[in-house]
């Protein structure tokens, strides 16, 4: 695949969208260019911004005939470099930015179809305007976007309760790299009728095809909601406490997320209106939020049970409940700034990873000894969601230590951390996917054939190879 693209062949790309919306001013490319965290920068001749369906089937269409690498972005907002162009190629970056329709609302049948580029809140909106929910709810909301969500399989902070974005979709919409169009949007929750295709789709991360479009669910709001933030002595006691909440509240407990007192400490410090709710400081924290669909009562009874019981078998130190939305969406705040929080600290090296939930407390055991041994003074910030084992193990720089020096060692902490994940059958990707972060990483762990399925797929579905190449596999 050549490196540069003629600019006659720019101008045929441009022309199917209209000059107005290809961008070739590399300014205004220049945010399309980097990952969020800016561990890779790419580059790129021109950014596509197609209207409707048949303006994706009409670029990919051309893509394919004049092998020219294309790259899906949505929100960029992605982790691992999958929406992010090569570097010293000439991949044509395609944006659904314009593509954000909310296409119908059914809640009767508890169904919303969208755009691939529709954001995120803007989903929750308007499920919430027709009296549901959409439970999705990540940090970076208010950009990302359906497509993103989708083809990363994003779980956030209410996957305990139901589930991740591939259980969140019904039916979709994509443009394969042929320029072919397959209308998946099927409304049906029973529907075996061959080869799920719409599961091939989804977490892909734009290696197969282009999601336009997806049948979405939503469910009736809840009628009671509890929040409370609570204080406790050690990961164990955390994991004794979810085992009693799952049994106490069953599928009413919608989020279960574990924080280090440094996470806390340096979000207190760094976010905005982020404080500690406890007037005393304990080593580990945990919040949790109860949603009923009876009543407000139940909710308020569920949650004052748990604390009691926590309390009395001594797991719990000491506890907040939250006494209005405010106060719900403010220890929320602390939660999803958690990451953001560590910037200021200096350099971070980050993992998505998951362990079997009975795992949590010996993999943080072992991960923060060896983390230490490795680089002494190192502080660590492991926090996530606990009732589905998905743990955001971050690293930040001991103090006073050299960042670009503490970043040249990103490796050598994943191969420390990711090894004790897998020792304990674990993921090295919970819900950021691979792109190209984990790309050479995926390949070295996974069985042969595993992997040899994987590109049998990506040929069969994009024989040019002109899909986000580069990302997930290589081929």
């Amino acid at each position: 695949m050549s490196a540069s693209i003629s600019p006659e062949l720019l101008d045929r790309f441009a022309a199917i969208v209209g000059d107005k919306y290809a961008v070739r001013s590399q300014s205004e490319l220049a945010p399309h260019l980097i990952e969020n965290r800016g561990l890779y920068h790419g580059s790129s001749p021109l950014l596509l911004k197609p209207a409707n369906v048949e303006e994706v089937s009409a670029i990919l269409k051309l893509a394919t005939e004049t092998g020219s690498a294309v790259v899906p972005q949505t929100g960029n907002t992605g982790l691992v470099g999958g929406q992010t162009p090569r570097e010293g190629k000439s991949d044509i970056i395609i944006s659904l930015e314009r593509m954000n329709r909310i296409r119908d609302v059914d809640p009767v049948a508890n169904v919303l179809v969208a755009d691939g580029g529709a954001i995120l809140a803007e989903v929750q909106k308007a499920a919430e305007a027709h009296g549901r929910l959409f439970p999705l709810s990540l940090g970076s909301e208010g950009s990302c976007r359906i497509g993103g969500n989708l083809s990363t399989n994003a779980g956030g902070t209410a996957v305990l309760a139901y589930g991740n974005m591939r259980q969140l979709c019904l039916g979709l919409e994509v443009v394969l790299p042929t320029g072919e169009i397959w209308n998946g949007l099927r409304r049906l929750k029973k529907d075996n009728t061959g080869y799920d295709l719409r599961d091939l789709f989804i977490g892909a991360e734009g290696t197969l095809g282009i999601i336009t479009g997806a049948v979405l669910k939503i469910f009736p709001q809840p009628l009671g909601r509890q929040v409370a933030f609570a204080g406790l002595n050690s990961v164990e006691d955390a994991l004794a406490f979810f085992n009693l909440a799952s049994s106490l509240c069953g599928t009413s407990l919608t989020g279960f997320e574990l924080m280090p007192r440094f996470g806390v400490e340096i979000t207190a410090k760094h976010i905005e209106g982020a404080r500690d709710p406890l007037e005393t400081p304990h080593p580990w924290y945990v919040l949790i939020d109860i949603s009923t669909s009876d009543s407000a009562e139940t909710a308020e009874r569920m949650m004052n049970a748990l604390l009691e019981q926590g309390f009395e078998a001594g797991l719990v130190q000491d506890a907040a409940i939250a006494s209005s939305v405010a106060q719900q969406k403010a220890l929320w705040h602390m939660r999803e700034s958690m990451s953001e929080a560590q910037k200021p600290e200096g350099g971070s090296i980050k993992h998505d990873v998951s362990v079997p939930v009975s795992k949590i407390p010996h993999f943080m055991q072992e991960a923060g000894e060896a983390v230490l041994a490795a680089i002494p003074g190192a502080r660590i910030c492991a926090f996530g969601h606990m009732g589905d084992g998905n743990i955001h193990y971050n690293i930040s720089q001991p103090v006073g230590a050299d960042k670009d020096a503490f970043i040249a060692r990103w490796h050598e902490m994943n191969e420390i951390v990711h090894g004790l994940v897998l020792a304990h059958g674990g993921s090295i990707s919970a819900e950021h996917g691979i792109g190209q972060l984990k790309r050479d990483e995926l390949a070295a762990i996974r069985p042969a054939i595993e992997i040899d399925l994987m590109q049998r797929i990506k040929r069969a579905f994009d024989p040019a190879n002109i899909m986000n190449p580069g990302k997930v596999i290589a081929v």
